[in-house]
């Protein structure tokens, strides 16, 4: 039985080896954003993957593969769930930034 560091370390090299798979498919996909169902932020498109109707990033793409190999949460739901205060987090930087820029 595989230990949750090998686990980690497992994932963490399938997510980035697909990040690098859709680079090596789309050389473009670099400068293609988009924003982010579950953390909110503006991410690069390459490795991001769609699970039930959410975009994830490829960072959150992380999150929810080692989470399901641990068996922490068995649908995306949850981890959208739990990265709700992340996303308003986000969301508050955004607009304070946002507000800057008007008042300059």
């Amino acid at each position: 039985m595989k230990s949750e560091k090998q686990i980690v370390e497992e994932m963490q090299a399938v997510v980035e080896q697909m990040r690098l798979d859709d680079i090596e498919d789309n050389p473009d996909i670099i400068d293609e954003t988009f924003e982010c169902d579950c953390c909110g932020q503006s991410k690069c498109l390459a490795g991001s993957i769609e699970y039930d109707g959410y975009r994830l990033c490829n960072d959150c793409v992380l999150l929810a593969e080692t989470g399901f190999a641990l068996k922490k949460f068995d649908n995306i739901q949850t981890l959208i769930d739990a990265m709700e205060d992340k996303r308003l987090e986000g969301l508050c930087d955004f607009l304070k930034e946002e507000e800057k820029r008007a008042n300059n």
